[in-house]
């Protein structure tokens, strides 16, 4: 291939490499990035890689009726710490948000499809910014209370036509940590809610069936701030920033990232073609903007911000996480503009980007480069046509109508009140 014929030695240039196949995508870049929309929208179609789903138009589909909390629920606690707003987790603030004013909000709650119930489930952090799930599931029963006794669309569905958005690592299960999420389970009182989510993995206790996993939270307005000139070539092979071992919560190192960052970090410290570190730039933007692969493997969960940010820019993502469900899948091109790598085979990870055929990797730097398939993973402020918003909205349009089992009896009860540990039970 043709990675193999510039080893180290010879692709060393004043401390800068340069591949070839960097520049061939530097010049596919030339071309793509000066397309008007509706150009990128004919590459997209005529690959057949981004269908007409992504451009699905959900107004008209579906009403949705926001539930009017105390703000002790939302916009208080953002009140009280703003890092909330920027934060991996900030998609149910933002959802909020852009409800309140979508035109799928309806006043009436009898003309509605879905009913949204605003939490901010995660916005409890602590010094250094990590959030705090542990209060969560109080939080949320409370507002379920709070619901359930003034307004009588719960009880008549014990929640099977409301949705809630909890982007925590393993979302209502509702701990960071895999083994207690899963000893956890998802909070009982949401077993018939849709699950509004960041976290995706087949197979997994904390993904119910009929959940819409979602992209995380990356701040558009930060990542447009550090947006390069057009046309800078791609000069590092693979890129990674982030933590490799986390000896606070695994000291052992037998959990965290089920060994896969570790594998990283020992197979690649010193190879030339790997510029991955645990220090965090104030270049990270710009550095992924000048990468041809951008590694984005499971931490505590299988998902992270790294994936979006590598659409964005352009890089291509290396996506190292079993069984990961990825968000919006119906509607972006995971498979063609990424790669997929098993846990158990990070040792390989050089192998198998060094004997990538040229014309693939191109390939899917024009999808990258699409603007549809950006704006699909951005929640975009203010909202736009195609966006993560609207890429939601659609998932809950596809579920309707609702099947007329969702609706109980009189006087039937299905989920239990007092399940669950009992730490949760307690008033919030």
């Amino acid at each position: 291939m043709l990675w193999r014929s510039f080893p180290p030695y010879q692709i060393m240039k004043k401390g800068i490499w340069f591949f070839s196949i960097v520049l061939c995508p530097y010049l596919l870049l030339q071309q793509t990035n000066g397309q008007t929309l509706e150009q990128s929208h004919q590459i997209g179609n005529i690959e057949g890689n981004v269908g007409d789903v992504l451009e699905d138009d959900p107004v008209g589909s579906l009403k949705v009726f926001v539930y009017e909390l105390p703000s002790k629920y939302n916009e208080d606690l953002v009140e009280k710490d703003p890092r909330c707003l920027t934060h991996m987790f900030a998609a149910e603030i933002f959802m909020h948000r852009f409800l309140l004013s979508s035109p799928v909000r309806t006043l009436d709650p009898e003309k509605a499809d879905w009913f949204y119930v605003p939490v901010y489930s995660t916005c409890h952090l602590t010094k250094s910014g990590l959030p705090l799930p542990f209060r969560s599931p109080q939080m949320v029963r409370s507002a379920i209370q709070q619901i359930a006794s003034n307004w009588p669309y719960w009880n008549r569905t014990e929640g099977a036509d409301h949705f809630f958005v909890v982007p925590h690592d393993f979302g209502a299960c509702f701990h960071y940590q895999e083994e207690i999420a899963i000893k956890r389970g998802i909070m009982p009182l949401l077993q018939r809610a849709t699950l509004i989510q960041t976290f995706g993995q087949k197979n997994h206790v904390c993904l119910k069936e009929g959940s819409i996993v979602i992209t995380p939270y990356a701040s558009p307005q930060r990542m447009q701030a550090h947006l390069l000139p057009p046309y800078i070539p791609r000069t590092i092979f693979v890129y990674f920033r982030g933590l490799l071992h986390d000896g606070i919560n695994d000291p052992e190192g037998c959990h965290y990232a089920r060994g896969a960052r570790a594998s990283l970090w020992l197979n690649f410290k010193n190879n030339p073609l790997f510029d991955i570190s645990t220090y965090h730039p104030t270049t990270y933007y710009e550095d992924m903007q000048r990468a041809v692969f951008c590694l984005c493997p499971l931490g505590w969960a299988p998902w992270s911000p790294r994936l979006v940010e590598a659409v964005i820019f352009g890089c291509i993502p290396v996506i190292i996480a079993d069984d990961i469900v990825l968000p919006f899948a119906d509607a972006i091109p995971w498979e063609d503009i990424a790669v997929f790598v098993a846990e158990n085979n990070v040792p390989k990870l050089d192998t198998i980007l060094t004997s990538m055929p040229t014309e693939v990797i191109l390939r899917k730097q024009k999808l990258l480069a699409n603007p549809l398939t950006k704006q699909a993973v951005t929640f975009s402020e203010p909202a736009q046509p195609g966006d993560a918003f609207h890429q939601l909205l659609n998932g809950l349009a596809r579920k309707l109508p609702h099947d007329g089992s969702i609706y109980l009896k009189p006087g039937e009860k299905i989920l239990n009140w007092t399940a669950g540990p009992v730490e949760d039970l307690n008033p919030w």
